[in-house]
């Protein structure tokens, strides 16, 4: 069954992303500022407006109108979704004495790369834009659930991890993406079913990548 096949591959990296220094470090509120302004930067600037326009190309060349339906629908969600988080966190961010997000950032090297996979991802194939949208929701909803769960009570970036929390029912959209890939994998034959494998896989390293570059803030060389 794809989705144990797709679970026995995200699980691993899965723990390591909840056990990153970045998240533990946003559970226990001893995460530098820059490091979390960073992160807002890049996935608001950056990493969701991509995840948001791979969505919408997937709507516009997914053969069922069902599949269509549901990739814009999260198409429009994600850039709602980007628009709110920037909204709190440039509110929230003097009562957490860091920084806010700068209007124009650029994308650091790992969060260019990130974006460039999604875009090619979903000109490449449904198949592979299916495997390649998959594990960013799948994880959203995993790492903020351990966020709510597991963060100290009344550490420094409590209202943040609040206010990151995705929409009730945000669990029946990634149920939901997670059965688009399986029917676009049942009708894709073996290749595409593999193409779709070998996307997630990649996106599920990103999911790592993501991480580790609001923890080490790479930059470009001058």
């Amino acid at each position: 069954m794809l989705r144990d096949r797709l679970t026995r591959i995200a699980e691993p990296v899965l723990h390591r992303v909840l056990d990153h220094p970045f998240w533990a470090g946003l559970r226990s509120g001893t995460l530098p500022g820059e490091a979390l302004t960073h992160f807002v930067e890049q996935d608001t600037g950056h990493l969701l407006p991509a995840y948001a326009r791979a969505l919408a190309r997937s709507a516009a060349t997914a053969p069922d109108d069902a599949h269509a339906a549901f990739w814009a629908r999260a198409a429009t969600g994600t850039f709602q979704a980007r628009d709110r988080l920037r909204d709190a966190f440039t509110e929230l961010a003097p009562h957490l004495g860091v920084k806010a997000p700068a209007d124009r950032a650029p994308a650091d090297p790992l969060a260019l790369a990130h974006c460039s996979f999604f875009l090619a991802a979903a000109a490449a194939s449904p198949a592979a834009a299916a495997g390649a949208l998959l594990p960013m929701a799948w994880f959203n909803q995993r790492v903020s659930q351990d966020l709510a769960e597991r963060h100290t009570p009344g550490s420094r970036y409590a209202p943040w991890i609040a206010l990151y929390q995705p929409a009730e029912g945000y669990a029946h959209v990634v149920e939901r993406c997670l059965a688009v890939a399986e029917e676009i994998a049942e009708r894709s034959g073996e290749d595409g079913r593999e193409r779709l494998v070998d996307a997630f896989r990649q996106a599920v390293r990103y999911e790592w990548t993501f991480a580790e570059s609001a923890w080490t803030r790479p930059t470009w060389p001058v």
